[in-house]
């Protein structure tokens, strides 16, 4: 199996395993508490950049998580990411959580959303620095922008949702776009520029 599905379903395993484990963790005295990122514990618990990902507040959060992680799943191997791609996915995960720590009004997060909008940033930057799927730039980069804008996490960190019933942490889609675009733009142009080297020494 390639890098990027098979990172895609390692997430959807472990993250239907935590579920399993011990359904929603809603509160501090969960069993399952100490997978979930905060913003005063972390030091100590640095394993929650990852684990926070895995940890979900209810299963429709967990449905909805999976059923977008298969989506992004697809789309990867459609436009091929590879290698780089997962390799700059498995970076920009903690860079993600980490970026929590700019809001200040953010004191626990959990679930796959912030790891799934670094997926977007991470393809959007894949496909950027190909010459090929010029159209899947416009529409990634379309779509994550428009999301991005529409929740404006920059003033607006956090907000309760009635639908979900529980706060949504809207930072973590902002951090954990920019830190896959980041990564993922890291990532591809050293994988250009190894490519390159071969041809450049000839």
């Amino acid at each position: 199996m390639k890098a990027w599905p098979a990172l895609c379903l390692a997430l959807a395993v472990a993250s239907l395993a935590v579920w399993l484990a011990g359904g929603p963790v809603t509160s501090a005295a969960h069993p399952l508490a100490p997978l979930v990122w905060d913003a005063a514990r972390w030091p100590h618990q640095p394993w929650t950049l990852w684990t926070a990902s895995l940890v979900h507040l209810s299963g429709g959060h967990l449905l909805a998580n999976l059923l977008a992680l298969g989506a992004l799943a697809v789309l990867g191997c459609a436009l091929r990411a590879g290698r780089a791609a997962t390799l700059a996915l498995l970076l920009a995960w903690p860079l993600g959580t980490l970026s929590l720590l700019l809001w200040p009004q953010i004191t626990r997060y959990s679930g796959l959303s912030g790891l799934i909008h670094a997926m977007v940033g991470v393809l959007w930057a894949s496909v950027a620095i190909k010459s090929g799927a010029k159209s899947w730039t416009v529409l990634l980069f379309a779509g994550l922008f428009l999301k991005l804008a529409s929740e404006h996490a920059w003033s607006n960190p956090i907000g309760f949702s009635p639908e979900w019933g529980f706060n949504v942490v809207y930072a973590a889609h902002l951090g954990g776009a920019l830190a896959g675009t980041l990564c993922g733009l890291l990532a591809g142009g050293l994988a250009q520029w190894r490519q390159s080297q071969p041809a450049a020494g000839a």
